[in-house]
């Protein structure tokens, strides 16, 4: 710990709760350094320095590469110094390099929110506190002011959610799709919201079930049933489902069996079991 507050030297241990969480509160301005590195020992009085004089605007904090080489890595730093900037729990602006401290000063001042991003910062906080709807406002507060703000548009999204409008979500996250910060949590979000809409015309899993068992040979009653079944996080018998339309009757409803698959894969996220093996099996039953 440095004799500041605001400058700390953090491990792969504290890193989510030292910059993740606490960039949720105020910009973390992250420099990854090592102690053989010239530049960094350059750059990093003068980033401690201009810590001090911000009085706690933004906190510094010192991570050592060679402590750290996992967490380097996950960043994408190959050469140092390296300084990123998190806000929200994102990197939101970095620079390589010892610059000059008129580029670093300017490089501070630009991580001062605007007025949209303040009032998103505002939604994101009642959103951490589970009031959606009062968090839903600041967002749409926020699009009135930059009506192309990320991290509003991804928000607003993440609390339609959780307040039952799918429908809505879809037409929020889309609008962020591309976008190099917020794009990958958008498609995530936009996978599980396009599910979340289908599921709401399936009805739940009994009444999914019943219809079914009236009428075993129905495709469309087996869909009903795998989008209720992955509304409620089953996704196995969800994709088992899904998977014996593709078999039987792949182009069956402009191929949507496939298309849920592929849904329920980006919610689920390629590091889960599932995901990679019914890929595979979606594979071979297509080829």
């Amino acid at each position: 710990m440095a004799a500041s507050t605001q400058i700390m030297d953090v491990t792969e241990r504290y890193f989510p709760t030292m910059v993740i969480q606490r960039s949720h509160e105020l910009p973390v301005v992250v420099d990854f350094w090592a102690p053989w590195c010239g530049p960094c020992r350059i750059l990093g009085p003068t980033l401690e320095r201009l810590a001090g004089e911000a009085n706690g605007a933004w906190a510094l904090v010192k991570v050592n590469v060679d402590d750290a080489p996992d967490l380097a890595a996950a960043y994408g730093v190959q050469g140092i110094p390296a300084v990123k900037a998190f806000r929200n729990g994102k990197v939101v602006a970095e620079f390589v390099g010892a610059q000059p401290e008129p580029v670093v000063r300017q490089f501070l001042a630009g991580l001062a929110p605007s007025e949209a991003e303040v009032l998103a910062d505002q939604g994101d906080a009642l959103e951490r506190i589970g009031q959606y709807e009062a968090a839903a406002g600041k967002y749409r507060a926020a699009l009135e002011k930059k009506a192309d703000l990320a991290q509003a548009l991804v928000g607003l999204g993440r609390v339609l959610m959780e307040l039952g409008q799918p429908q809505e979500a879809i037409e929020s996250l889309r609008r962020a799709a591309d976008d190099p910060t917020y794009g990958a949590e958008a498609a995530s979000l936009l996978a599980e919201a396009s599910l979340a809409a289908q599921a709401q015309t399936a009805g739940s899993v009994e009444e999914a079930r019943a219809k079914l068992a009236a009428d075993p040979k129905s495709v469309e009653a087996q869909y009903n049933l795998a989008l209720a079944l992955a509304a409620r996080g089953e996704y196995q018998e969800a994709l088992d489902l899904l998977l014996g339309i593709v078999r039987r009757n792949r182009r069956w409803n402009d191929d949507a069996a496939r298309r849920a698959m592929l849904s329920l894969f980006d919610l689920m996220g390629e590091g889960n079991p599932l995901t990679r093996e019914y890929r595979n099996k979606l594979s071979q039953a297509l080829f």
